[in-house]
């Protein structure tokens, strides 16, 4: 038989706090529409086109890096 490796899933517990403290008001962190093992992130209403967020703390990485 055949077994296979448990898969990781990404948790709240993972996230560093500064990254939740920094979230906007109206967006949070669930598991994502794509990847059910990853965090995505979700409004919980509409954002108007334009709208800007910040300041970034962090890392910049990439899109091959994420």
């Amino acid at each position: 038989s055949t077994s296979e490796a448990p898969v990781a899933v990404e948790t709240l517990d993972d996230v560093p706090e500064h990254v939740l403290r920094g979230l906007p008001e109206d967006v949070r962190l669930f598991p994502s529409a794509v990847d059910k093992t990853r965090l995505g992130v979700w409004a919980t209403k509409s954002i108007l086109k334009g709208k800007k967020f910040g300041p970034f703390v962090g890392d910049k990485k990439k899109r091959s890096q994420v």
